[in-house]
């Protein structure tokens, strides 16, 4: 009979192809789902019997689901794909009868895919900053308005320390000279003219952190990581200014500053000069690293800023400790006087500055800022009523002195903001960040310039800081000062 027949059959068939049956179970799942998106009558029971398998029938139910799902997902990305394909396909044609085919030769699919490509990023950037632009207060420091770019060029570089260069000040009155304070455990004094190094400070047992000029008189002011803070006296006479040299001769000075060894100094390095080793007065009441001083206006009392969560002001005269400035709750970072009055501005890693009026000899007010979600690296005057606090926080606020309770500008950036400086002429802020950039800005937080970085200064892999003193800005670097003349042309230099 037939069905006889066709049992012996598969018997004989089964019998000969041991391996056939076993082949079969393997691919019976994969078949399953199709056969159930064919036949929807079937049940998954009735596509079971006849399939020999130790599995428990509910363990291979779930397995079958299972397996839908992957199919029913990769179903989906292959009908996104499909869209996303025909999407290419218009906006190929779009740009086809905009013209935009390349020239020379027909326009390939994927010249046209890759363009399209580039239009559709652009667009999401657009619409990104749109976005941006609309519903953020803050001022864009990545964009310089035209009119207002500033064109800077590399003018010096001072070459003499070694170690790290911590801070830089420039005097007021003649000589003008140009003062570097370093880790070496070294202030130096150098023509601004020639870049010849004048003098050497080495009375201190530590790094010297910062550096200020008397206003009138020829006496410098250091605070060191000894604890302490000095001022001396420095006498220097300013060579003759030389001949700039012929650019379009060959010069391998370039190659070899910049492939010396590290401690090694030009034949008229710190060695060579004169050194002064005696302090005329000596502030040493901190128990910590002294990060900072600053001269009050008049020159007769100096403040300093520590480690030791405290500033203190000083007599100059006697050297007297005055006042002790209390309230930060860590490590101060920096302190600041302003150009006319005598009032004291102090940052610190709290995340907080504070303004100390001194102006009424009876009475000794503060306020305290809380303007920044990160350490407050510095905050500094200008000539006019303004105070500008850098942070950790990638912000730089400029507030009115008039009116502290909110900033009157604010600058983003895409980096912790080190020791500002403003300049005392043109008004312009000067941002070194831990990126190794240095940036320009405006009091209203326009950005004005970056300063040009040569191969030269990232060869050496080493840490960079700026500054801005006067109404020159610097790229400073391990043992290396590199000024740069900022000339604007919206205002006069």
């Amino acid at each position: 009979m037939p069905v006889e027949g066709g049992s012996s059959s598969g018997s004989a068939s089964a019998a000969r192809h041991p391996k056939q049956k076993r082949k079969a179970h393997s691919l019976s799942i994969r078949r399953t789902n199709s056969i159930e998106d064919r036949l929807p009558g079937f049940q998954r029971g009735d596509m079971l019997e006849g399939q020999d398998s130790k599995l428990p029938p509910p363990l291979r139910n779930n397995l079958l689901d299972l397996f839908g799902q992957i199919e029913r997902e990769f179903e989906n990305l292959y009908i996104e794909n499909l869209e996303l394909r025909r999407e290419i396909d218009s906006l190929n044609e779009r740009l086809t009868g905009d013209g935009q085919a390349i020239e020379g030769g027909d326009p390939t699919k994927g010249a046209l895919k890759t363009k399209a490509s580039h239009s559709t990023s652009q667009l999401s950037q657009k619409l990104k900053t749109t976005y941006k632009a609309s519903t953020s207060k803050i001022v864009s420091s990545f964009k310089a308005t035209a009119g207002s770019r500033a064109l800077c060029q590399l003018l010096k570089e001072y070459v003499g320390h070694r170690d790290g260069i911590w801070d830089l000040s420039i005097t007021r009155t003649p000589p003008v000279v140009l003062g570097t304070a370093s880790a070496d455990h070294s202030a130096l004094l150098w023509s601004i003219e020639t870049g010849k190094c004048l003098l050497r400070y080495a009375g201190h047992a530590g790094s010297v952190n910062s550096i200020k000029f008397h206003p009138t008189e020829q006496m410098a002011l250091t605070a060191s990581g000894d604890q302490t803070a000095h001022i001396w006296r420095y006498m220097v006479q300013l060579p003759a200014p030389q001949p700039p040299p012929d650019v379009s001769a060959p010069c391998d000075d370039d190659q070899d500053s910049s492939d010396r060894e590290e401690g090694e100094v030009d034949g008229e390095g710190p060695c060579e000069v004169p050194t002064v080793r005696l302090a005329t007065a000596t502030m040493k009441s901190h128990q910590g690293v002294v990060i900072a001083a600053d001269w009050l206006v008049g020159g007769r009392q100096v403040v300093t800023a520590s480690w030791d969560r405290a500033a203190n002001l000083y007599e100059v005269e006697t050297s007297e400790l005055v006042h002790a400035l209390t309230g930060h709750d860590q490590e101060l970072t920096h302190c600041c006087t302003h150009p006319t009055q005598r009032l004291v501005v102090t940052s610190s890693r709290d995340t907080t500055f504070r303004l100390w009026d001194f102006r009424d000899p009876s009475i000794h007010s503060v306020n305290v800022f809380q303007g920044h979600t990160d350490t407050v690296t510095s905050a500094v005057f200008t000539v006019g009523d303004n105070v500008v606090s850098g942070s950790d926080d990638r912000t730089v606020k400029v507030w009115d002195l008039k009116n502290m309770r909110s900033p009157i500008a604010t600058i983003r950036t895409d980096s912790a903001v080190n020791r500002i400086s403003v300049s005392a002429n043109q008004r312009i802020i000067a941002l070194p960040h831990d990126n190794r950039q240095v940036r320009l800005f405006d009091m209203s937080g326009v950005r004005l310039a970056r300063l040009p970085r040569s191969n030269r200064m990232v060869r050496r892999g080493t840490e960079q800081q700026g500054r801005c003193a006067s109404d020159q800005c610097a790229a400073v670097k391990r043992g290396h000062v590199c000024v740069c003349v900022c000339v604007c042309v919206c205002v006069c230099v």
